[in-house]
């Protein structure tokens, strides 16, 4: 007769149940996956261009992408450190680190109180040992054994024929001192996510900057910030400075960027010059400023077709290799009849060959020109959608064509707008004219409050000090047992390594056996 199938074990109440899940998450190996995880999710952040750093590069890459744009918006790709994924490993991250820190404290509070443990009957067993006679009296070597073992900072505990001793309690406070910096680091990027803020400006030389929400290109607040609060900050672009490599292998590499800043830190105060540099911010109050990028303005004179100026102003081309050929689009939406738009390139230092058409040979402007397309039409800018400055929309826009373009003409028939300085041409069909008067040097800016850094730069060096106690820091016990055997002391010295590495504690037990039996060296 078989025996009947044995009863599948009873459900878990909601009780154990969650008492099981919080076991899982606050043990220490899920806390190892949980930081790999965190890692593993700040990865797209530097393959992605995130919102908050590069929103032009954003706006290109979704123009470039159209069908995985909206599947990486709604992932939050564009957005990682904001997202409620990573939000999620980074709390949950925090409570299994709290999880796995305060049961541990109430541990080692209680083997930091502890006395070493009592001498084992048989020494003999521990992995490193020793064994001498001496003529002094047990009572005199086990005195001389405990001054020996306090000056190497044991702690000990005395017996009638033995002393025990032990060290290496720090290593555990390291180890926790480690978990807990890890915290601090992360509460610290918190307060700086959620009261801080960060953001990005393009300034013309000459120009200035006043750190206001409406003077940004971009900005990043923090979800708790109070823009009430920022520091009043107030400063000019008298000049920049950049200077190039022009000989050798590397020629164009530029050796240095200085923005010369006239600057108050408050209504009415006095004003200050800083020379603004790469890793030389300029810091007040909390608030730096970092010199992050530079650039070229071409200036355009442009006419409508009624024969009025309806553009005359410099506009802000993007760098796109290191020779600093740039790119740029001009919206003129007081042109009449018809709103016009170009976009172009500008080349600081032009030249042209067959094999690649033209392009820029140097990153100063040893001979500018601009190479445009020309648009009339509609630019939408009229509908209160904000538009993105870098980018010309063509939906509503008709583009100039060359009257003299032949059907077989392998230049096309785009009209391709072709300007040095002071070169000035009409646009066909009456539309206008445009000149290239000049250009001006740009530099962006970004200005940055973290007020949680220190927290996270003090997490950060805590942990370095903990992970660094937790490695170097040997635990050791060390015994010695002495009893007269025929007329003589038998001095017995062990010691357990419990660390498990081992290493030395041969070398430790021998340099105490010799100074407790006072051997000479």
């Amino acid at each position: 007769m078989r025996d009947a199938d044995p009863a599948p074990p009873p459900a878990l109440s909601p009780v154990e149940l969650a008492r099981w899940a919080w076991r899982q998450l606050t043990s220490m190996r899920t806390a190892l996956v949980l930081l790999f995880l965190l890692a593993l999710a700040s990865v797209p952040g530097s393959v992605f261009p995130q919102e908050n750093i590069a929103p032009v590069d954003v706006s290109r890459w979704r123009e470039q992408h159209k069908t995985l744009a909206p599947i990486y918006d709604r992932l939050g790709l564009f957005d990682v450190y904001s997202s409620v994924w990573f939000s999620a490993i980074y709390i949950l991250l925090m409570v299994s680190l709290l999880g796995c820190i305060i049961p541990r404290l109430r541990v080692y509070w209680k083997a930091m109180r502890a006395r070493p443990p009592a001498a084992p009957r048989n020494l003999s067993r521990l992995p490193a040992t020793s064994r001498v006679e001496v003529d002094d009296d047990p009572n005199v070597v086990l005195l001389r054994a405990a001054e020996v073992l306090k000056g190497r900072r044991y702690r000990i505990t005395d017996a009638d024929d033995s002393v025990a001793a032990e060290r290496g309690y720090l290593r555990e406070a390291g180890n926790l001192l480690f978990h807990v910096a890890v915290i601090v680091a992360l509460v610290g990027f918190a307060v700086g996510q959620l009261f801080g803020y960060k953001g990005g400006a393009i300034i013309l030389v000459g120009q200035g900057f006043s750190n206001t929400l409406t003077q940004y290109d971009e900005f990043d607040p923090g979800s708790l910030l109070d823009v009430d609060t920022m520091t009043p900050l107030h400063f000019m672009v008298d000049d920049f400075q950049v200077k190039y490599l022009t000989s050798g292998p590397e020629t164009g590499q530029p050796t240095s960027f200085t923005a010369a800043l006239s600057y108050t830190d408050r209504p009415g105060g006095q004003e200050k010059k800083y020379d603004l540099s790469v890793n030389h911010p300029l810091t007040l109050d909390g608030v730096s400023v970092f010199l992050v990028g530079n650039g070229y303005a071409p200036i355009f004179k442009i006419r409508d077709g009624d024969g009025n100026i309806a553009y005359n102003k410099p506009a802000v081309f993007l760098p796109q290799d290191s020779s600093f050929l740039s790119f740029g689009v001009v919206k003129v939406p007081d042109a009449r009849p018809d709103q016009l738009g170009f976009e172009g390139e500008f080349y600081p230092t032009y030249r042209f060959t067959d094999a690649t058409g033209p392009f820029s040979a140097f990153p100063d402007a040893l001979e500018p020109r601009v190479s445009l397309l020309g648009y009339y039409g509609d630019l939408g800018m009229d509908r209160g959608v904000a538009q993105n400055v870098f980018l010309l929309s063509k939906k509503n826009l008709t583009q100039f064509k060359r009257a003299d373009a032949k059907p077989d003409d392998p230049k096309g028939d785009d009209l391709r707008i072709n300007l040095a300085p002071g070169d000035r041409i009409k646009l066909p069909d009456g539309k206008g004219s445009i000149e290239f008067t000049g250009w001006q040097r740009w530099v962006k800016v970004q200005v940055s409050n973290s007020p949680g850094e220190s927290l996270a730069l003090g997490g950060v060096l805590a942990g370095i000090i903990g992970l660094m106690g937790s490695l170097f820091i040997r635990p050791r016990r060390i015994w010695v047992r002495a009893r007269r055997d025929g007329g003589r002391t038998v001095v017995e010295v062990a010691g357990l390594d419990r660390s498990n590495a081992g290493e030395g504690l041969d070398d430790e037990v021998a340099e105490l056996t010799r100074r407790i039996t006072q051997e000479k060296a």
